[in-house]
Parts: C-alpha cells; structure tokens; sequence
C-alpha cells in the first residue's frame, strides 16, 4: 500500500472514532442563580445528570444513550460489534433462528433439503410457541415497557430479566401472575443496585396495586434467597428538594439530620421518603424557609399526615438530645 493511502485510511478511521456521542447533556442547563451551569455530570449508574458546579439535579430517570467509542483505531476494529448483543431481556437473548430456503451460495435447495428443513422449522415454531416460553415471551415485553416509563438503566433491566428467568425455573409463576413477578424483579433489581424506585412509582407505571407487588416481592426474596439492603433516605432527598424546589442550605441541613437519624438507629422500619421528606420541612423550618407540609408532600407523594408524624419524632428526638 502506497504511502498517501495508508494516510486516508487512517483518516477514514479517525473520522469514525471521534464520533460525537449526543446525549442528553447537551440540552440541559443549570438554572440556579450564581451558578456556572458546567460541567454536566451523568451519573450511568442511577440514571441521573447534575450540575457540576452546585449539585443540582437536572435530570433524574435519563436513559443510557451513550455509545461505545474507542480511542485505539486498532481496537476500533476488533472490538466494533456486527450486530446487537446478547441481551437477557430478549425472548430469545437476540440469537433468533432463521432458515431460508437456500444455501449459503444463494442455490436453491433440493426436494429433500427443502422438506428437511420445513420439518426443522415447524419443530422450531412449536418450541417458541410452548406454554412456558410464552410466559417468559409476555413478561420480558412488560419488563421493556416499565423501563422506558421508570426511564431505569440498561443494567438494572437485565438484572431483572435474569431474576425473571430464576423465578421461572424456580415455577414462581405458577398461580401468580407473570407481571406482578416482573414488577417485583425490577423493584430487588433497583434496591440491589441502588436506584431509588419506590413501591409507589413501579405501581403508578404498570397499574398493578401497591399490596400484590410487596407480596410478590416477599415471595420473591424468600424463594430465591435473595441479600437486599433497604433504601436509604438519603437517595431520595436529592429529588424531593428539586421538585419541592428547596435551598441548597436546607438541602445541607436535611442531609445532616438523616446522618443523625440513623445513626442513632431512628430510621430502622421506617419509610425512606417518609423520613426524607420530614427531614426536608424540619431543615425549612430551622432555615425559616416557607414550605409547607403539602408542598412536601406533592413533591414526595406521602401523605401530609404521615410527614407531620415523622416531623414530630423528628423534633422529639433532637429535643431529647439537646437536653441530654
């Protein structure tokens, strides 16, 4: 090869590597005041971008749109993918079986050929069609359509369809309905990996009640022996403030008194945004900050009751310390 096209080739390479990646950082914009708005920071693994210069949420449910991209044009083409991966949430992990009616030459097949195969395919058709494969088929459909609408990550969705399909060896769907399991494997999927999702979100989304996935999810922990940590409070304080539209000062505070809270051992059965929220008005409180317990409330979807109960055994707490 002549020396001017190894040049062009390498350009030709360049040009492919460098592709800008679009995401959806470049339409968002910090809007706090005395801000520099930069840089934008996505964070792939809970699926939220911030500002860079004050911690602000811009973004909290993004889906994963970056692409990979190699900065060795050697690797670029050893590594460049020909096709989709195998992905779990597929019926058939993308590897779908096809059988034409010719040869790898593009030769029709002979009479005997062809019958062979006709028999193949129909034998093909029949196993995709089993009562079992069509439960897996139908739940892994529903898991694609809660992760687009709770806008989870690519991550999350596969460690649910691998949940999915251990539930089913495990014949968990046997009296039980193949979308509550769906729903209470995205849920262990998101307390797993750290993703705040509440019961309440996964419910609103795939209209299934509040009561039947806790139930499933019980099953679900039991069943397949599954080590789940509760959520913390502190991963839901972030997007209450930004919808309830709160200080940073206060935001501060509130993270400060969770700290508090448990490690004193306060936040033990209790509910996360609950406590959140409460922690919230106790900070706008102490900061003369008006905000009130509806406010809060809408922000979090708690009731105003059960966040005037956390706030008292909030206040009664750091009373009891203060005089100690």
């Amino acid at each position: 090869m002549s020396k001017r096209k190894q040049i062009l080739a390498k350009q030709e390479l360049d040009i492919v590597v460098n592709v800008p990646i679009t995401t959806n950082e470049v339409f968002l914009k910090c809007v706090t005041s005395d801000c520099k708005g930069w840089p934008i920071i996505t964070d792939e693994v809970s699926g939220e971008i911030l500002c860079g210069s004050c911690g602000r949420v811009l973004e909290e449910k993004s889906l994963e749109t970056a692409q990979p991209r190699w900065s060795d044009p050697v690797d670029h083409l050893t590594k460049k993918s020909s096709g989709s991966a195998n992905s779990l949430t597929m019926f058939d992990m993308n590897m779908t079986t096809i059988m034409s009616k010719r040869d790898s030459m593009g030769k029709s097949l002979s009479r005997t050929n062809k019958n062979e195969f006709y028999r193949l395919n129909i034998l093909n058709t029949r196993s995709s069609v089993d009562s079992k494969n069509k439960t897996l088929r139908s739940g892994l459909l529903f898991l694609n359509m809660l992760q687009m609408k709770l806008g989870i990550p690519d991550s999350i969705a596969e460690n649910s369809a691998h949940m999915y399909r251990k539930a089913i060896r495990a014949k968990m769907t046997v009296g039980r309905r193949s979308k509550n399991i769906i729903c209470a494997c995205i849920y262990a999927s998101c307390k797993q990996c750290g993703i705040p999702r509440s019961i309440l979100e996964i419910s609103t989304v795939s209209n299934i009640s509040k009561k039947e996935i806790a139930r499933t999810y019980r099953s679900l922990v039991e069943k397949l022996d599954l080590s789940i940590n509760p959520f913390s409070s502190r991963e839901f304080l972030a997007s209450i403030a930004n919808e309830a539209k709160i200080s940073e000062k206060s935001r501060r505070d509130a993270l400060e008194i969770i700290y508090s809270i448990e490690k004193a051992g306060l936040s033990q059965g209790k509910n996360p945004k609950a406590l959140a929220s409460a922690s919230l008005y106790l900070a706008c409180v102490l900061n003369a900050e008006r905000k009130t317990q509806a406010e809060i409330a809408k922000a979090s979807h708690i009731t105003s009751t059960t966040i005037r109960t956390r706030y008292y055994d909030l206040k009664e707490f750091f009373l009891e310390t203060i005089e100690s």
